[in-house]
């Protein structure tokens, strides 16, 4: 049986990635999360509580605790002999990272490194580790490729997150460590991030308040419901990356729908599918307001890397996606 790490474990791709797992006999996991009270932490207990719900032998372990705490992590791989690791442990949000930027740096760089530090001290097979479309920055090509340069960051959660894909590649250099870095776009769907905009969107509309709507609603998002990215990671993981033409078993990869939307076509679908749910009988009023620090205007995934190595693509429709949103977040406001 396999024995994978996954930190992060209580966060929205973590859990919905744990459950996967547990669907194939093959896996025990150990998840880690340090249940931090950057959003609701009640919401992150609830994910826990869907992981272990589907574990039916015994095969999910969950440590609480911070990988950005060297002695924490340590403990974890001695007592535990890993295949592999996926680290979707970070500090997310751009805006968040304006406000607060020390958290990114214990989170996103140091945890990172320790996580690092890790994989060359008790090898394993394979380590996947999550990035973000927010890499791209001012770079206005569209669609995004994964050769296109990421050298213009727009918030510190980019730079952190471009940071994460050099320090990998220089530790996959120089000490073999089989590494895959996945840039996820605009992840939603039931359980999410009570942080993104999707998210607020929808408490503001059953409270009958206005929602904000950033640059005058002038935006596109490649919107990537959650299952579509999870069946990525499971995909990614089977496959360590062979070693490239300057010998660096290393990897990137674009993990999104390849379909950007306009920011007033997902509120509007939003909208209805709250309102087909039963949620809401009406919509709500909208606030225009201009663009936000570290906002881009338009993200676009070339998912073409991955459906040439793995004959995957993202393939989830909006109105399926935000249905299934609607209908789960009818039952969370209701307990």
């Amino acid at each position: 049986m396999k024995e994978i790490l996954v930190t992060g474990a209580a966060g929205f791709i973590g859990a919905f990635l744990c459950r996967k797992l547990m669907e194939d006999s093959d896996y025990h996991v150990v998840g880690a999360d340090n249940l931090n009270d950057y959003y609701d932490p009640s919401i992150k207990r609830d994910r826990l509580n869907m992981v272990k719900g589907a574990d039916r032998s015994g095969r999910f372990e969950f440590i609480r605790g911070d990988i950005s705490d060297s002695a924490f992590l340590e403990g974890v791989f001695e007592a535990h002999s890993f295949d592999m690791v996926v680290n979707l442990a970070a500090q997310a949000g751009v805006r968040y990272s304006i406000e607060n930027p020390s958290a990114y740096i214990e989170s996103n760089l140091v945890g990172f490194f320790n996580v690092l530090e890790m994989c060359r001290n008790y090898p394993v097979k394979h380590l996947v580790f999550a990035s973000s479309s927010s890499v791209y920055g001012l770079n206005e090509k569209v669609p995004y490729a994964v050769s296109d340069k990421t050298d213009s960051p727009v918030s510190l959660y980019a730079a952190t997150k471009k940071s994460n894909e050099l320090m990998a590649h220089a530790y996959s250099k120089l000490y073999g460590i089989p590494c895959t870095g996945l840039r996820f776009f605009t992840v939603y769907g039931p359980m999410g991030r009570p942080d993104m905009a999707y998210f607020k969107f929808a408490d503001k509309i059953v409270k009958g308040e206005p929602i904000q709507i950033f640059n005058r609603g002038d935006l596109q998002r490649d919107f990537t419901y959650i299952d579509d990215i999870v069946e990525g990671v499971v995909n990614v993981m089977q496959r360590p990356p062979l070693r490239d033409e300057q010998d660096v078993p290393f990897k990137v990869y674009n993990i999104g729908n390849s379909r950007p939307e306009p920011l007033m076509r997902f509120v509007d679908v939003l909208e209805e599918a709250l309102i087909a749910e039963g949620v809401v009988e009406k919509a709500t009023e909208h606030e225009f307001l201009p663009m936000q620090p570290g906002d881009v205007y338009k993200t676009y995934a070339d998912v073409s890397e991955l459906e040439k190595d793995f004959g995957f693509r993202p393939s989830t429709s909006l109105e399926d996606g935000l249905r299934e949103f609607a209908r789960w977040y009818n039952l969370y406001r209701k307990h």
